[in-house]
């Protein structure tokens, strides 16, 4: 759904120059031979995450993030890393956003469109997508709408301005629908993904 456009130039520059300021060439050195076998693992889905395929959105969101699976993938078609690797102090981690600018800068919600990726650090150097995020600016949100955003019945979560992030106010909804969180599907923390295994120097 169209949301409308960004109130001022300014905030579209801003948003477009917070997400620009990356990179992402640590995990580009790895062999076709070593992507090939992450994502064959990535095909073998614990119990848990098949009960979570029982949602709709999830459902959609895994239909819809299938190939990005493979980080070149995204990268190829616009996403960005920023951030680093998001961990919480007791909550467990986020991971490794990989971030669509135009998307985020465009206030339009569509759930086959995810604004960013989430992806965990593995042992041998490669990235498993394990969330799709969906964000959008809460400026550009509550000039055209009266409530804050949700999709498919899920309310997204707000984060006020000054964040970790340096960002303006925005705000986000998890779906970990490639690894199961057992806190909930929609929950911003995920106790079961670790940034233990990052290094950008790699």
């Amino acid at each position: 759904m169209r949301i409308g456009q960004f109130g001022t130039r300014f905030e579209y520059s801003f948003i477009i120059s917070a997400f620009a300021l990356a990179s992402a060439s640590w995990w580009l050195g790895a062999s076709a031979d070593e992507a090939k076998q992450t994502q064959a693992s990535q095909h073998m889905v614990p119990a848990s995450e098949h009960n979570a395929q029982s949602s709709d959105f999830v459902r959609i969101v895994r239909d819809a993030t299938r190939r990005f699976r493979d980080a070149r993938v995204a990268m190829a078609e616009g996403y960005v890393a920023q951030f680093g690797c998001v961990s919480g102090s007791d909550e467990g981690a986020m991971g490794l956003h990989l971030v669509n600018g135009p998307l985020v800068a465009d206030p339009t919600l569509d759930v086959t469109r995810p604004e960013l990726l989430v992806y965990e650090p593995m042992a041998n150097g490669q990235l498993r997508l394990v969330a799709a995020d969906y964000l959008v600016i809460k400026d550009a949100w509550d000039a055209n709408n009266a409530a804050p955003p949700q999709l498919m019945g899920q309310l997204f979560h707000l984060f006020e301005s000054p964040n970790r992030f340096g960002l303006p106010a925005f705000y986000t909804l998890h779906v970990w629908a490639w690894k199961d969180n057992p806190h909930g599907t929609y929950v911003n923390w995920n106790p079961e993904v670790s940034c233990d295994q990052f290094n950008p120097d790699n």
